[in-house]
């Protein structure tokens, strides 16, 4: 969670973004407006809620706190007009939907302005996104492309990922397996290698100390017990 948005973080690849639900607007900006603005008329209202489900199906569901009043999560930095030869709305906006003014004579927001707004509100919530859909799944189990061990294995293993919910997980995805599992798996010779890369946050604080997790490792090591033993339990 942050000051400016709230990312409910699940375990599946989909992500939902919420950019026009926020209806706040810091107290430094609230004298620029008309007293109409705070009815907040053009918000996407209740949509944090309605989509509420989609967390118990394992999506990540970002909530922004902004106004699109204040800056418009879903327009470009620059400003350029999305749709050409229409009515557009602006990065920030200096209109209602109807047309009827925004703000108070004189106190429409300049290009500084504009672009600080930009750098403190637009940027984060950009920057959340971009991390988010480049976050690479809870376990990646690497099989050199299903060189490395029996096919038949590699379904189990993979079966056994598939059968949870608690933690994202691709098999032979970007990590495909490294060196030793690419040189030393040799399934025609019964040699049977993979590789299981996992993200910190399963076990541990990502930033400093690093500190243990009791409670994340606690999650996490029955589903390593289960792929474990499906290791040592099949027969060729």
């Amino acid at each position: 969670m942050s000051d400016l948005h709230v990312l409910h973080r699940g375990s599946t690849p989909l992500l939902v973004s919420l950019p026009h639900v926020g209806t706040w607007i810091p107290d430094d900006q609230r004298s620029r407006y008309v007293e109409r603005a705070f009815d907040f008329e053009d918000t996407d209202w209740h949509l944090g809620r309605l989509y509420g489900f989609v967390r118990e199906q394992g999506a990540s569901l970002i909530v922004p706190r902004a106004s699109r009043y204040l800056v418009d999560l879903n327009r470009p930095p620059d400003d350029a007009p999305m749709y050409p030869g229409a009515n557009n709305v602006e990065l920030c906006p200096m209109r209602f939907f109807n047309g009827d003014a925004l703000y108070r004579e004189g106190w429409a927001p300049g290009a500084a302005e504009i672009a600080r707004r930009v750098r403190q509100y637009w940027q984060p919530y950009h920057d959340a996104l971009r991390a988010e859909l480049h976050r690479l799944p809870d376990l990646n189990l690497g099989t050199a492309g299903g060189a490395s061990c029996a096919p038949v294995m590699r379904s189990a293993l993979v079966d056994v990922l598939a059968g949870q919910t608690g933690f994202s997980h691709v098999a032979d995805g970007f990590f495909k397996g490294g060196y030793i599992t690419r040189h030393f798996g040799r399934p025609e010779n019964g040699i049977h290698a993979v590789q299981l890369e996992m993200a910190r946050c399963c076990y541990m604080q990502e930033t400093a100390p690093h500190a243990w997790d009791e409670a994340r490792a606690a999650v996490v090591t029955p589903l390593l017990q289960r792929l474990v033993r499906t290791i040592l339990d099949w027969v060729p």
